[in-house]
């Protein structure tokens, strides 16, 4: 499975206010807001837990890298083509903007993190190659951890935060229509008609 948009993105990828944080997000966080069109969605990301991972987003955010890009994709059990189902929306600067080095696999099994309902992580293609892309889990999703069956590597994704409030806003984006075809097979009925433009990526 690849998440990244570069590789046409092949193999992905609560409650309206606030979700309810992990033990991981009782320790030190730090807040992004990320402003789409169709609403705020607050993150508390965890530098402790996954440093360069999180470094890299807020490297986004700081640089103002991230606005103009958009959430173009969501998957679901109903139009998941991997048989090791997931609920996401992915986002990112897609085939456009300037983007960072890749950064190395913080894996779950290293970070102690899950992909759980909320949690923001890191599309790859192979481990170590996530740049800009990222995407955020509707529901539980544990094909994505470490020893997941969604990709054969069996390294899974790099979560390293939580939307703490704007599920509302995920939601509505995960419901957008989307097109019947896509440029890859993988990724047909994904797409999103109209992507999500985001405006803003920030430290709240």
């Amino acid at each position: 499975m690849n998440l990244d948009r570069r590789t046409v993105l092949a193999g992905l990828g609560v409650l309206g206010a606030a979700a309810p944080l992990t033990a991981a997000a009782r320790e030190r966080t730090v807040r992004v807001r990320l402003v789409t069109e169709r609403g705020t969605i607050i993150l508390a990301l965890y530098p402790d837990r996954a440093p360069i991972t999180v470094a890299n987003f807020l490297a986004y955010a700081d640089k103002g890298l991230m606005k103009g890009g958009s959430f173009y994709r969501t998957v679901s059990p109903k139009n998941d083509n991997n048989p090791a189902t997931i609920s996401v929306i992915q986002g990112g600067l897609g085939a456009g903007g300037e983007r960072l080095p890749p950064i190395p696999l913080e894996t779950t099994r290293r970070t102690g993190l899950r992909h759980t309902d909320g949690v923001i992580s890191m599309a790859r293609d192979t481990p170590g190659s996530a740049t800009s892309e990222f995407f955020i889990c509707l529901g539980d999703s544990p094909a994505l951890d470490f020893g997941g069956a969604r990709n054969k590597d069996g390294q899974g994704f790099a979560a390293f935060g939580k939307v703490v409030e704007g599920m509302d806003v995920v939601r509505s984006i995960h419901d957008a229509a989307t097109e019947a075809q896509a440029d890859d097979p993988y990724m047909k009925g994904q797409m999103i008609e109209k992507p999500v433009r985001i405006l803003e990526l920030s430290r709240n």
